[in-house]
């Protein structure tokens, strides 16, 4: 039995439109590219054809690492899973740092959604780990590289 991996039905979504770019244009567009760079004659001194093999090679890598994702994948969508202030996979989560008063919203999302800028943190990291499973007004510790901080748990969205 294959492990699953929880995702986001967004981050699911996304990887599902990336996998039908990469075969239903990306994949005829190299393929193209290779036959007119073969057209031009030697291959051994043909950087066109070199580049296209290239390409073709990663848009082949990608299609079968998406759809070795998708094939493990659990998706779960948080939106149709009653609220209950209860912080799970792919809430969105406001915690206070009870030191400087500074709030910041995070989802709590899969490995490969991870994407810091758009606050979606991974499952795994330190502060998701030390969220799951407490509640609205908890006081939760996350050991970060600088020592301990404390951040009280302010709202959970299923959003």
């Amino acid at each position: 039995m294959s492990t699953k991996f929880p995702m986001t039905a967004l981050g699911a979504e996304k990887l599902a439109a990336e996998l039908e770019d990469l075969k239903k244009v990306q994949r005829p567009r190299i393929v193209n590219a290779i036959a007119e760079a073969r057209a031009h004659g030697d291959l051994k001194e043909n950087a066109e054809y070199s580049a296209a093999r290239e390409q073709q090679s990663f848009c082949e890598g990608r299609i079968q690492e998406i759809e070795g994702k998708l094939s493990n994948a659990q998706i779960i969508d948080v939106t149709k899973i009653p609220h209950s202030g209860k912080v799970i996979f792919g809430t969105t989560v406001t915690i206070i740092n009870l030191e400087t008063d500074q709030t910041v919203t995070y989802q709590i999302v899969g490995d490969d959604e991870a994407e810091i800028k758009a606050n979606k943190i991974s499952v795994n990291s330190p502060i998701a780990r030390a969220l799951i499973g407490k509640e609205e007004g908890d006081v939760v510790v996350v050991k970060a590289p600088g020592g301990e901080v404390e951040y009280e748990i302010d709202t959970v969205e299923h959003i």
